[in-house]
């Protein structure tokens, strides 16, 4: 029966430790030692929670002030249930923990009732971090400028400018999903995207065809559009799959709206060959790629934000930086709220 509770324990999700009259740990469950980091199930109660302050737990200075010591100290004394809830430091980190004490015999249960969802909120908070550190570099006079909005603590928009062969590339895709499972997806179309191919089509067919490998169903899928802007033939090469086609406003503030219809990468025609086009521009030109979050926004009236909204907003803007500040600041104000992610790359040209 000790080993049925045990294996019980050891499964739920809410953080368990176990100590005796004496203050060791008899037992901590996995959620336990997950959160605070620890190695084993028992020993002393600087083993359970990773505390390397004192050599010998329980006899150094700063025991003293272990919080988790004196909460067992007092449902020890008063051989009844004690609650607390306690901070402790890892590293520069700080954990917060609601522990409640109760007696169990000559052994004492002590449940964080909070350890899960903390457990959660900081993988997401790396999670998040990593998702940012795969953003391009937002360099002030960089001949780019971009927003991205994720409407969940995760986003499923992947923009990225990079160099491939002496010339400018941008990609810019949207994973079908949202939160956690879009935010694995974009991870993938980073990883599988070739950054050293330098035709938008080809690196496109490449993601397609290692997309098949995921075997997923028809109702997982990725949009994405590509460009690679060859600065002495003031031409842009381009390939869209099942994307917001990029938009160019020329310097004579007229804008081309560049229309493809290639499916998205997905499991629907896992062999579409793609095929890149290609448009002049001149000097002076803003070239726009964007999500359809930004377009299908809505506001409280449930007006779409639409194409004629950001096309405005491009005819009045000088440069690539401006544009998506004005962009960012009109999105805020129509909506105030997103239901989308919402993402924009714009270069100058």
């Amino acid at each position: 029966m000790a080993n049925l509770y045990k294996d019980i324990l050891e499964i739920i999700p809410t953080a368990a430790i176990v100590v005796d009259e004496n203050l060791r740990v008899r037992y901590c469950n996995r959620a336990f030692r997950a959160y605070f980091g620890a190695e084993r199930e028992r020993g002393t109660l600087a083993d359970a929670i990773s505390c390397r302050e004192e050599e010998h737990c329980g006899e150094g200075v700063k025991c003293a002030y272990c919080a988790l010591r004196a909460l067992f100290l007092d449902a020890v004394k008063g051989r009844g249930s004690a609650f607390r809830k306690l901070i402790f430091r890892r590293g520069r980190e700080a954990l917060s923990l609601r522990i409640k004490v109760q007696p169990m015999g000559e052994y004492f249960l002590g449940l964080a009732d909070n350890a899960y969802e903390t457990e959660i909120a900081r993988e997401m908070s790396s999670a998040q971090d990593i998702q940012q550190r795969l953003l391009p570099a937002a360099r002030s006079g960089a001949p780019y400028s971009f927003m991205y909005i994720p409407c969940r603590e995760i986003g499923g928009d992947l923009p990225d400018v990079y160099e491939a062969g002496g010339e400018t590339m941008g990609v810019l895709a949207d994973v079908s999903g949202k939160g956690i499972s879009a935010g694995m997806l974009s991870a993938f179309v980073r990883a599988g995207w070739d950054r050293s191919e330098i035709s938008p089509a080809r690196a496109l067919y490449g993601l397609n065809a290692k997309f098949q490998e995921l075997n997923l169903d028809e109702r997982s899928y990725v949009t994405a559009v590509a460009v690679r802007i060859e600065r002495e033939a003031g031409r842009i090469r381009y390939c869209a799959a099942g994307h917001n086609a990029p938009m160019l406003l020329k310097s004579g503030a007229s804008i081309d709206e560049i229309v493809m219809n290639s499916p998205p990468v997905s499991t629907w025609i896992p062999g579409f060959r793609y095929e890149d086009a290609s448009i002049p521009y001149g000097r002076g030109s803003i070239l726009v790629l964007l999500t359809d979050g930004v377009i299908e926004s809505r506001n409280s009236r449930g007006e779409q934000f639409s194409l004629e909204r950001v096309e405005e907003i491009l005819q009045k803007s000088d440069c690539a930086e401006r544009f998506i500040e004005r962009l960012k600041a009109s999105l805020k104000e129509f909506c105030g709220s997103f239901d989308d992610d919402i993402t924009a790359i714009a270069f100058d040209l």
